[in-house]
């Protein structure tokens, strides 16, 4: 399964995405209102099990941004966090069930252009959503990718507060990273044998938090306080830890939240598996059913032993693919350091300032988002612009379901419109008239067949040539019948050429 030759490159994806999990897992637990701990166990399940058990070679799951707000409302509903994760182990078998009867079919018809929308979203929150912690402004949580921000500000309203609330050693460190990635990034630097080895991602977190150190000991004013740093708890007090109480699985309220953990998180990852293939320079498809059964059992575990809900997430996948994962060995590699480094080096972590990492989002985001993807669509058409555009504002201004559902109905209607358009087509010579219908003739036809038969003059000849087509519904049929009758009225000589088609 996992070739020799690739495993520098997945080694050194699965720290980029080992750096950009750690404060996204701490992060989305804080803002579920669930135990710091259950977003590391969910990374790390995220990374074990369902990395182990997907089918896909690029994509990562862990915690999703997502289902903040359906984890925090559930947990209230339901008394407490160990009758939620009763909930998520069922919603972990829920998924199974749809994994096993095909129900990841339903990833297949989402349009390119929505998919490649939603990407360029993400691209653009990462950017705006990291430069507050870029700045030492880390009142958000870390991994927030919705408009509206628990904080009471959005994802501008919060860059106009940068003026009040940054951090001068945050800002020196951010800088530092930056120039460490940028300068990587170049041709001749990429060359030198030190970054064939060890990845230009871990010098630039090494050097950041190096720089906090130094400050630490010689400039106290650029010292970063906890708050602007990595946070892990103690992970070795088991009173941090949580089970599921299945004693109330009875319940109704606990299957409603069960379903609802299901599907949004199916759905999520539906679109982000759609995602992650498309950026996959080797364009490897991957079994969607299988993806939901993977999920299933990673939810089962997490539930199991006091995790968050897990989903594949584009952010870690995109940062996988970024930073040149050949298989999903990256992702298992990341959920394994998860383990490793919480359990061993919690005070090692917990010097990584929170803007190193989120320079390194931000530069994922940029690769995302950026302007050649925006021309490419455009020189594409209206009809894949238009749904792209709109799925990129939909998302930046909602939340990543809305966006999506948002561009699917614009795409949706370019869909019908193109249907609508091929599907009869009228050619005119003198008082010869040519009616082709072909395809898909549907009820959408019929305003546009009947304004055409009342625009032709009388004493005319009309064929109306059915033969193409695969569907002619009812409505159709009927109204070809009443032109008929009026056709007469008017000495209009109409020759019908079908075939047995109709549903």
């Amino acid at each position: 399964m996992f070739k020799r030759k690739n495993f520098s490159a997945d080694f050194n994806a699965s720290l980029v995405v080992f750096f950009v999990a750690l404060p996204l897992c701490l992060g989305i637990a804080l803002a579920s209102g669930a135990p710091i701990i259950s977003g590391l166990i969910a990374g790390i399940a995220g990374g074990l099990i369902v990395g182990f058990l997907s089918g896909s070679q690029t994509s990562v799951s862990g915690p999703a941004a997502g289902l903040t707000v359906i984890v925090l409302t559930s947990i209230e509903q339901l008394n407490g966090f160990e009758i939620f994760l009763c909930a998520l182990v069922i919603a972990g078998a829920i998924q199974i069930l749809l994994g096993f009867i095909g129900a990841g079919i339903i990833g297949n018809f989402v349009p390119s252009s929505v998919i490649k929308g939603m990407l360029a979203a993400i691209g653009i929150i990462l950017i705006f959503k990291q430069l507050p912690h870029a700045f030492g402004y880390d009142k958000d949580f870390e991994g927030d990718e919705s408009f509206e921000q628990l904080d009471q500000h959005n994802t501008f309203s919060e860059l106009l507060e940068l003026g009040n609330h940054f951090t001068i050693g945050a800002i020196v460190i951010a800088l530092i990273t930056f120039m460490v990635l940028y300068f990587g990034e170049h041709k001749k630097i990429k060359e030198l044998s030190l970054l064939k080895i060890v990845p230009v991602s871990l010098i630039a977190v090494l050097t950041g938090t190096i720089a906090n150190i130094l400050f630490e000991s010689f400039y106290q004013p650029f010292k970063l306080e906890p708050e602007h740093l990595v946070q892990i708890p103690n992970v070795l007090d088991t009173t941090n830890f949580n089970f599921p109480d299945f004693s109330q699985v009875s319940k109704i309220l606990i299957w409603i939240v069960a379903i609802k953990i299901a599907l949004v998180a199916s759905l999520e990852t539906l679109l982000s598996i759609e995602a992650t293939d498309k950026l996959d320079p080797e364009k490897r498809i991957t079994p969607t059913s299988r993806e939901l059964m993977a999920q299933g059992a990673g939810n089962l575990v997490s539930g199991f032993i006091g995790g968050l809900p897990i989903t594949a997430v584009i952010v870690r996948s995109s940062a996988n693919i970024v930073a040149g994962a050949k298989t999903k060995r990256s992702a298992i590699l990341h959920g394994l350091m998860l383990f490793i480094f919480v359990l061993i080096f919690p005070k090692l972590l917990n010097k990584i300032p929170l803007s190193t990492l989120a320079v390194l989002l931000i530069f994922v985001g940029f690769k995302l988002t950026k302007p050649t993807l925006y021309i490419q669509q455009f020189k594409n058409g209206i009809d894949q612009f238009l749904p792209f555009i709109v799925t990129v504002i939909a998302i930046v201004f909602s939340d990543l379901l809305i966006g999506v559902a948002i561009g699917l109905l614009v795409s949706f209607f370019f869909i019908v419109r193109s249907s609508f358009q091929k599907a009869v087509s009228i050619t005119i010579d003198g008082k010869n008239f040519l009616i082709k219908l072909k395809g898909n003739v549907s009820f959408l036809n019929k305003a546009f067949l009947r304004e055409k038969f009342e625009s032709i003059p009388e004493e005319s000849y009309m064929i109306i040539d059915g033969t193409e087509a695969t569907y002619i519904d009812k409505d159709i049929i009927e109204l070809l019948d009443d032109l008929e009758e009026l056709a007469e009225h008017r000495g209009i000589i109409i020759e019908k050429k079908m075939k047995n088609i109709i549903v």
